[in-house]
């Protein structure tokens, strides 16, 4: 028979898979919203309250706190754990994509480091719903954790190269589109 603590991880590793499904989902088509919204290819939909724009990182924000504090005080199990994994990936979604604007405190919505930060949370929700517990972690993993980390060493630098050279390609051309959309 399973054990209550294995039972409880698996539910763990279900649950920051929804996140990290919703996560994803959400900052794509945050992403592609935004560029559509700019190119006026869609209506702007932006929310300003007296001329100022309130950015969805505002919403990701305020549904972290409902999502936390609903998680914290209620303690959801079965579907409503599920459903609240689901919004936590969203307002994390709606929150990162615009990392670069509040760590930078402003500036262009394409930055860079948002882009980064979204590849490391979902990393760290790809660990928790894939990655074994440290208990089951055995001498014969060792040598597979070095291939797969020697591996993703190799992954993020090329990721990180392109990145450099997309943005040198794309990047002027997504400044001026924001430009031209700002009112």
């Amino acid at each position: 028979m399973l054990s209550e603590t294995h039972i409880r991880r698996e539910t763990a590793h279900k649950l920051a898979r929804y996140a990290l499904f919703s996560f994803l989902v959400t900052f794509i088509l945050a992403r592609v919203f935004v560029f559509l919204i700019m190119a006026q290819l869609l209506p702007n939909m932006y929310f300003f309250m007296h001329g100022t724009h309130v950015h969805h990182l505002n919403y990701g924000i305020f549904l972290l706190a409902v999502v936390s504090g609903y998680s914290v005080f209620r303690r959801p199990l079965g579907r409503r754990a599920e459903i609240t994994a689901l919004l936590y990936g969203m307002a994390m979604g709606l929150t990162f994509d615009e990392f670069g604007m509040w760590l930078h405190l402003g500036g262009s919505y394409w930055q860079r480091a948002s882009v980064d930060a979204v590849i490391v949370v979902s990393a760290l929700f790809g660990l928790v719903a894939f990655a074994r517990t440290l208990k089951r972690f055995e001498k014969r993993h060792f040598w597979g954790f070095i291939v797969l980390l020697t591996a993703l060493a190799g992954f993020g630098l090329v990721i990180y190269s392109a990145g450099i050279r997309i943005g040198d390609v794309v990047g002027p051309t997504l400044h001026d589109l924001e430009a031209a959309s700002s009112p």
